[in-house]
C-alpha cells in the first residue's frame, strides 16, 4: 500500500519536471490575435525580442492558429527582420499549412489548427539589444479569414 501511494505522489511531480524541461529553451515567445478572427492586409504584426546573449545559437518558428473559415492550404508571409543597429532584411515565405486533400498539418482540436513555422535555423544574433520582427501577409485577398493568431517564439539550441 505504501509503494501504490509514493508512485502516486512522485509521477506528478515527475511530469511537471519533465514539463518545465522541455520549454526551458524557449529565449522568447509571443503571438498577436487577431481581430475578428480576420488577418487584414494593413495588420502588421511586429514583435519586439530582446537579446543580451551574443554567444547563443538559436531557431526561430512562427506559429499560425487557423479555422476552418481558412480558404487557402498555403500562406504567403513578408517578414522584415530588424537588427539593434538598424540593418533590416526582408523575406518572402510560403507556407503549406494543409496537403492537396484538404488535411491539415501540426496539431489541432475540434476547429482550431496550429502549426510551428521554421523560419531560421542556427542562428546567431551577434548584438545585444532588440531584434524586431513584423510581418504581414502577402496572400492576394485583403483580408484573410480563419487566421486566428500568429506568433514567434525563439529556442536556444541545446550547447
Amino acid at each position: 500500500m505504501i509503494k501504490e501511494t509514493t508512485r502516486i505522489t512522485i509521477l506528478p511531480i515527475i511530469i511537471i519536471f519533465l514539463l518545465t524541461a522541455c520549454n526551458s529553451d524557449i529565449i522568447y515567445t509571443d503571438s498577436v490575435t487577431m481581430p475578428q478572427q480576420t488577418w487584414s492586409l494593413s495588420d502588421i504584426v511586429d514583435f519586439t525580442a530582446p537579446n543580451d546573449d551574443t554567444t547563443c545559437i538559436s531557431d526561430v518558428y512562427f506559429t499560425i492558429r487557423t479555422g476552418s473559415e481558412y480558404p487557402y492550404r498555403n500562406i504567403f508571409l513578408f517578414v522584415t527582420t530588424t537588427s539593434p543597429d538598424g540593418n533590416k532584411m526582408t523575406d518572402t515565405l510560403e507556407y503549406y499549412l494543409a496537403d492537396e486533400k484538404g488535411n491539415w498539418f501540426g496539431r489541432g482540436a475540434g476547429d482550431v489548427h496550429e502549426l510551428n513555422l521554421p523560419y531560421r535555423s542556427m542562428v546567431f544574433f551577434p548584438r545585444k539589444g532588440n531584434y524586431n520582427f513584423t510581418i504581414r501577409h502577402g496572400m492576394r485577398i485583403g483580408d484573410l479569414k480563419g487566421v486566428y493568431d500568429i506568433g514567434i517564439s525563439i529556442r536556444e539550441l541545446n550547447r
